[in-house]
């Protein structure tokens, strides 16, 4: 198992119970002992758990937003890179809520373009720059998320077209299926979808294939996926013999 997909698996089995001991995750993970311990230290570093005697425990307050925006920088942000330089300069662009799109916020200072969005870390990244044009969608503020969703979001993206649509998700079927796992977040980004001529999915290798419950979209629905992961990845040949354009790239470093 990939140490980025065992360190997620650590984080949510501490998101359920609290806290765990390296025993009782080296069992659920089908791992040793040490390979555990070199995770939770890891995690300890990035801030996203505390370690005890025998184990570790969460900081239950501490948002998913900000935990998923910590995990593979450097892979967000070769993505990121790759999909500023489809945009020119007087298009308009939507940014969903995910934490690779905005990690591509952060590559579009200075360019004279608009951005919709419903990320409130979009939004802060953005609000000072005069060159942007922002618009910030309506809707119920989802803390956790840092996102605003709801029937006002719906409402307000039936208002508004995109040339483009850069979209993340919580997992990709080897069929291509896009997923999510809140079904309350689906509506809105399946708006965003038929508000944006081209939609683009970004896709660390992380999300190969991730987790989700609910179909946001398929292959049908995509015209490009930027990742890293490997290009012949099931799911890549699926979306490419599908019509997908799939865009592979690589950080200069990964984490972990």
């Amino acid at each position: 198992m990939l140490a980025e997909r065992r360190r997620r698996l650590i984080l949510r089995a501490l998101r359920s119970g609290g806290t765990a001991s390296v025993a009782d995750l080296a069992e659920q993970l089908d791992s040793s002992a040490a390979t555990i311990r070199r995770d939770l230290l890891k995690l300890e570093a990035d801030g996203l758990l505390t370690r005890v005697h025998g184990g570790a425990v969460i900081d239950e307050e501490r948002a998913p937003f900000d935990e998923a925006a910590e995990v593979l920088v450097a892979e967000k942000d070769a993505i990121a890179a790759q999909a500023a330089t489809m945009i020119e300069d007087g298009q308009s662009v939507i940014l969903d809520s995910g934490t690779t799109v905005h990690r591509l916020a952060l590559q579009l200072h200075g360019r004279r373009i608009t951005v919709i969005t419903n990320n409130l870390a979009v939004y802060d990244e953005l609000i000072d720059d005069e060159n942007i044009d922002l618009m910030l969608l309506g809707g119920m503020v989802i803390r956790e998320s840092r996102m605003l969703d709801g029937f006002m979001a719906e409402d307000n993206l039936r208002q508004v077209h995109a040339d483009w649509l850069f979209m993340g998700a919580c997992g990709l079927r080897p069929g291509g299926q896009v997923m999510d796992t809140t079904v309350a977040e689906v509506p809105a980004r399946r708006a965003m979808i038929a508000a944006g001529d081209k939609v683009v999915l970004l896709a660390d290798r992380s999300k190969f294939p991730g987790t989700g419950m609910v179909k946001i979209c398929g292959p049908e629905d995509l015209d490009a996926l930027i990742t890293t992961a490997p290009e012949d990845d099931a799911t890549c040949v699926a979306l490419r013999e599908a019509g997908v354009r799939v865009v592979p790239t690589a950080p200069a470093a990964v984490d972990g």
